[in-house]
């Protein structure tokens, strides 16, 4: 996927990232998911790791659109994140879930036990499935490289919009966005009607 085909906005390119296909060319062989779930992250967005500004922990969120931004959540999980804006403005879209398309064997021996539906579906599961690492910080999305952003060959059914999922601040802000009936769309089921 091209730079320039993303749009320049944060909600739109979450709203945008719904049917696109994030790989990962990994050591074990090629990985792939539909996104069929994203989250929004302004820069003005008191939930937003970049609300107070650049550190060395969210320099990537600076980069401009279509960088990936990877971080640590509860100790022990990694979350991907696709950053939105142009160079300076600190906002991303965090990937909440994909429905598995390549490399399912190995997205399963990652998650051994895991259930088909169950294997890429919320944002740390995603990450292990697709064995992404905290290596990828700051990676060129769109360029083929280990990690990367790739169009769809369906399009996108229709799109659902609700309330973000495990907030605290700004958790009444609209900025989730889920493929309808998509059974690999995580949370719960009321919030995805």
């Amino acid at each position: 996927m091209r730079r320039v085909e993303l749009p320049n906005d944060t909600i739109a390119l979450a709203r945008f990232l719904i049917g696109t296909v994030l790989v990962h060319d990994a050591p074990e062989g090629r990985v792939a998911g539909r996104i069929v779930e994203t989250e929004a992250y302004l820069s003005h967005d008191p939930a937003s790791h970049s609300f107070r500004g650049p550190t060395k922990r969210n320099a990537s969120m600076f980069l401009g659109r279509g960088f990936a931004y990877v971080y640590r959540i509860y100790g022990t999980k990694l979350c991907l994140n696709v950053t939105s804006e142009s160079p300076g403005i600190g906002a991303a879209v965090l990937l909440r879930a994909l429905e598995p398309l390549e490399g399912v064997e190995i997205m399963q021996a990652r998650r051994e036990g895991a259930a088909l539906r169950e294997l890429a579906r919320g944002p740390g599961r995603l990450t292990e499935a697709l064995g992404v690492s905290a290596d990828v910080d700051g990676a060129d999305l769109c360029k083929r490289g280990t990690l990367w952003l790739a169009a769809s060959l369906t399009s996108a059914g229709v799109i659902g919009r609700s309330t973000r999922i495990g907030l605290t601040k700004a958790a009444e802000d609209v900025l989730r966005f889920y493929e309808r009936g998509n059974p690999y769309v995580s949370g719960p089921r009321w919030l995805s009607v």
